[in-house]
């Protein structure tokens, strides 16, 4: 029933292209949060261009499709926009793309192709010419959300149970970490950093990119 739902709301905000072509994507657009993806259905081809920034783009960011070059629909994400044979989701996190791929109507899924000028293509070029560091990277990336969502957590701990009541019923709770400002600062920004180099993996758990960012 919820995904039911979720599907009716993400239906609603779909919306008609107006037909105007591609724009290929430009080197520079690598900081200007545009993505660009693609796919090929039977004789189609369709292409996926997310925008994260911009007047257009908004709070919630906006996906356009188009179908063999021409604008074919748009809608603000998380989007789930009907293609031939199933839908085309987007979803982005608080630092990048959650999610992008194809799913058929028999639910199977599909990763949409990365253009290899963006940089998640680049980040998959990246993994299949340096298959060794690509995954020690991907291992860091864990490695410094893990730590930073544990010694953050730990931290909050003591002023949020210093409440009276709590501390009536169970006593004061004291944490055995405090850290200095500098290094919760430096966990912080690693952990950011870790969180964008998932997000161009496209790889998402709620727990640790959801918290950790």
């Amino acid at each position: 029933m919820f995904d039911e739902l979720r599907q009716h709301m993400a239906a609603k905000r779909v919306r008609a292209g107006d037909g105007h072509p591609l724009e290929r994507f430009r080197w520079w657009q690598l900081f200007t949060g545009r993505k660009l993806f693609s796919l090929q259905v039977a004789r189609t081809v369709y292409a996926v261009d997310v925008r994260v920034s911009g007047k257009e783009a908004g709070d919630d960011g906006m996906v356009h499709l188009y179908a063999n070059g021409r604008h074919h629909a748009r809608s603000r994400m998380p989007a789930a926009i009907p293609v031939d044979g199933g839908t085309i989701q987007v979803a982005m996190s608080t630092v990048g793309l959650k999610r992008a791929h194809y799913v058929t109507t028999a639910g199977e899924e599909y990763q949409l192709l990365p253009d290899p000028r963006s940089a998640i293509g680049r980040r998959l070029r990246f993994d299949r010419e340096h298959r060794v560091l690509s995954r020690w990277i991907a291992a860091f990336s864990v490695v410094v959300l893990v730590v930073g969502i544990g010694l953050n957590l730990v931290q909050l701990l003591e002023p949020t149970l210093g409440a009276p009541p709590i501390v009536e019923r169970f006593g004061r709770f004291e944490s055995p970490i405090d850290l200095p400002v500098w290094v919760n600062v430096a966990l912080g920004a690693a952990a950011a950093v870790g969180a964008v180099e998932r997000s161009w993996r496209l790889r998402y758990h709620w727990l640790l990119d959801g918290l950790g960012t």
